[in-house]
Order: structure tokens, then C-alpha cells, then sequence
């Protein structure tokens, strides 16, 4: 699964423009997330050298991002790339409700698995969820 992770008041404590304190269990949490296969995106409205102080303090921590503010690796955004990402989540203290914290960020996605095309029920779960609620219906019944 690919999950954009906001930095400033998500994996830090929000004190823009300095860095804050780390959030409790972040970078734990973010290691096993990728050691379970997710890519994580470093999604911040930080630029230049703070961004760069943000993700070099994520890198002495144990976590390097598979993109940093883009959708995949070597993303050229221009006026005709849209700005939102292709993430299945986003991690976000500007969420609705907030930021629940880590630890129940692991409780509701860390059993979940990365996506496999391969694997053919992962595939028909994807299908499902492009359907409506009526096409979903008429599946079961």
C-alpha cells in the first residue's frame, strides 16, 4: 500500500519552522510499516532546506521515504500534473478528527499486507471497490 505521511504535527510534534519533538512510536511504527512492504511518502509543506533538515532527520531515525512530496520516485510535477497524490492513505494531523497517533495508526493498517497484483484476491478486492454499494448488493444477494 502506498501512504503519504505528513511531517509537521504527524511525525513530529508541530513547531513549523524548527522540528519538533518526535511524535511517540512514529518511527517505529513507519520502519514496520515498510518492513511489511508499504511504501511510505513523505507528504509536507515543507520545501528546500528545511525540507531537506526533515528528511534527513526521518533518515537518521531509520526511515527514507520511497518519494518525497510526489507520487513515485522521480515525479516531475508541472501545470498539468495534479497535485494529489496516488496513495491508498494519507497520515495527516489535519485529518477530520485529528491525528489519533501512532499507536492506532499500527492498530488499524499494520496487519494489513502491501497490494499484490499478483495475487488474484487482492485483485477482485480492488474490483469490489470500485463498484457501488447497489453493484456490491446485487454480489452477495
Amino acid at each position: 500500500m502506498k501512504i503519504a505521511v505528513d511531517f509537521d504535527g504527524t511525525i513530529v510534534e508541530h513547531q513549523y519552522p524548527e522540528i519538533g519533538p518526535e511524535q511517540l512510536f512514529a518511527f517505529e511504527t513507519m520502519r514496520q510499516l515498510q518492513k511489511k512492504g508499504h511504501n511510505l511518502i513523505l507528504w509536507t509543506f515543507r520545501t528546500g532546506s528545511r525540507l531537506d533538515q526533515a528528511v534527513e532527520f526521518c533518515k537518521e531515525r531509520g526511515v527514507e521515504f520511497y518519494a518525497i512530496n510526489a507520487s513515485y520516485p522521480g515525479e516531475v510535477l508541472t501545470t498539468d500534473t495534479s497535485r494529489k497524490l496516488d496513495v491508498e492513505l494519507f497520515i495527516d494531523d489535519r485529518n477530520f478528527g485529528g491525528f489519533p497517533g501512532w499507536s492506532e495508526i499500527w492498530e488499524a493498517i499494520g496487519d494489513r499486507k502491501s497490494y499484490n497484483p499478483e495475487d488474484p484476491r487482492q485483485a477482485m478486492i480492488k474490483e469490489i471497490r470500485k463498484m457501488s454499494f447497489r453493484q456490491r448488493l446485487k454480489i452477495l444477494f
